[in-house]
């Protein structure tokens, strides 16, 4: 790929949520989708037609077509899919969770070294306008408190709430709070699947901050919400409505005597359709610009914490 060409990308897995990688991916300027490929070849041509995309017959096809693909297959395929398109010397972002086990991600994380090229991974939440908008505003956080709630899903029950939705959570608190984990303590059950359905866990880190993080995929109610607390402010955000306000005491005052003496800021807010944000911000890498998703080390990272929390909860 030349400085001026645009980037070649792919995508493997086309179901749930890689549908929506290959329509974006063909809506976006600045890169060329090449093709699909799902091993349901039935799905990978009715999306194919839908929007307009060529279909592959192999993954290693496609693959050699492309400058970067993305991976949107179940979890337990992540490692070897991916291994397969790094082996190749293509770039390559993974959905979370990166991989099943630490050893994997690990395992990823040399072979794109080795070989040069991009591994990143879709914390989509990253690119949440709301989040955006608050990032610059955390200062020094005490105390976190974070509720992701909604009614069962129809797809990734192949792996607990835990890497299918809380993880999203732990990769926010690891970017935001930036201090090392000193201790975890969780609670959770099975309810309707054999992997658990409802989780809570307490992470204190070494800064001193506590955060209390809640995620169930059993809930009547679709909730997703963190409340950020400091010394000197609280800033909460409303993930699904992509809106955020903070309080803080107003400037000079000393002591808070009454609501008067408390102002409330806005943030200014544009909102993003996040997976949209986070595959341009791909792209942009791929082509050696400034952008890009979560790295796979934030990928590893996020991935340690919660296997930690699955651990205790089958220990209990």
């Amino acid at each position: 790929m030349t400085k001026n060409e645009k980037p070649r990308l792919g995508v493997v897995g086309v179901g749930h949520l890689g549908q929506h990688h290959a329509r974006i991916l063909n809506e976006i300027e600045t890169c060329d989708i090449v093709g699909i490929f799902d091993t349901d070849s039935k799905a990978a041509q009715k999306i194919g037609k839908k929007n307009k995309i060529p279909v592959f017959d192999s993954m290693e096809e496609l693959a050699e077509k492309c400058d970067a693909l993305t991976i949107a297959a179940p979890t337990v395929y992540h490692y070897e899919t991916a291994k397969t398109c790094i082996e190749l010397g293509k770039h390559v972002l993974v959905e979370k969770p990166i991989t099943p086990t630490l050893k994997e991600a690990e395992g990823l994380l040399n072979l794109a070294a080795d070989k040069n090229v991009l591994l990143q991974v879709g914390h989509v939440e990253r690119f949440n306008g709301a989040i955006l908008a608050i990032r610059d505003l955390v200062n020094e956080p005490r105390f976190i408190e974070v509720h992701r709630l909604s009614p069962f899903p129809d797809r990734s029950t192949d792996i607990g709430v835990i890497l299918d939705v809380m993880i999203h959570d732990i990769d926010i608190l690891l970017s935001l709070v930036r201090s090392k984990v000193t201790s975890i303590d969780s609670i959770g059950t099975a309810v309707v699947t054999n992997r658990e359905d409802i989780a809570n866990v307490r992470i204190k880190f070494e800064s001193g901050c506590v955060a209390n993080v809640t995620a169930s995929r059993i809930s009547y109610q679709t909730l997703r919400k963190i409340r950020i607390f400091s010394a000197d402010r609280y800033i909460s955000v409303d993930y699904h409505k992509q809106a955020a306000v903070m309080y803080k005491k107003k400037a000079g005052i000393e002591t808070v005597g009454s609501v008067s003496d408390i102002e409330r800021i806005s943030p200014k807010i544009t909102k993003t359709e996040p997976l949209r944000a986070e595959l341009e911000a791909f792209v942009q890498a791929v082509a050696g610009g400034t952008g890009r998703a979560a790295t796979g080390e934030e990928g590893k990272n996020a991935l340690q914490v919660a296997l930690e929390i699955g651990q205790q909860i089958n220990e209990n």
